[in-house]
């Protein structure tokens, strides 16, 4: 028998494109080993994602939302946090001027209960029985002492007459000091005392008014 006479570049038989010999069925899968085609991603979509098993890039929905939330309850925070320190301070002050109130009402009650010891220390001085000697050195430092406290003395001869802090109890005619334009004080009949800004007696006076 003649040889087959094929075509030139014709494959031998059982191995051309239309043979099935050592072929799979059409459409299978391509043999153990071999890859298959990439799969297609598209954008969008309920579980679209950026890559395969990454977190979606395309739906941030959520997490804008979570942001959102986590903003305004730090500005709720801050809000109740700038309160509390603005009630902190305003309650300071209000102790800080109550203790101080308190401080000046104790000290005030301590003047009245020693204001005729006072007195008498006054007008001791003003005749000259205190000029030296025990009860002189006595005197000095209960005035000291009272000086510390914020305690003042109101009320001397040749003084304008102040009506918040003086009482006239007479006006007379009588000479003041020279240069004096407005009525004032000739006669202390009982000094007056202050506690700081606050009046513990009025100073009980004698005036008289420029010629």
């Amino acid at each position: 028998m003649d040889p087959e006479i094929r075509p030139e570049g014709t494959p031998p038989n059982g191995t051309g494109p239309d043979s099935t010999e050592g072929a799979g069925t059409a459409g299978a899968p391509a043999a153990s080993g071999t890859p298959g085609p990439e799969p297609i991603y598209t954008e969008g979509g309920g579980g679209a994602s950026s890559e395969p098993g990454g977190e979606d890039e395309y739906d941030h929905a959520p997490a804008t939302e979570e942001l959102a939330e986590e903003d305004t309850m730090a500005a709720t925070l801050l809000a109740d946090l700038q309160r509390l320190q603005a009630e902190y301070v305003n309650y300071k002050k209000r102790v800080d001027r109550d203790r101080e109130v308190i401080r000046v009402n104790a000290v005030s009650s301590v003047v009245e209960a020693l204001l005729p010891v006072l007195d008498d220390i006054y007008f001791a001085r003003q005749a000259g029985d205190l000029d030296s000697g025990p009860f002189a050195a006595i005197a000095d430092k209960l005035e000291d002492v009272l000086g510390r406290y914020g305690i003042a003395r109101v009320g001397e001869v040749g003084e304008e007459f102040d009506p918040n802090v003086h009482e006239a109890l007479m006006h007379v005619e009588a000479e003041v000091p020279e240069g004096a334009t407005n009525t004032t004080i000739v006669q202390i009949f009982q000094p007056g005392y202050k506690n700081g800004e606050r009046l513990v007696r009025a100073a009980r006076v004698s005036v008289a008014d420029p010629a």
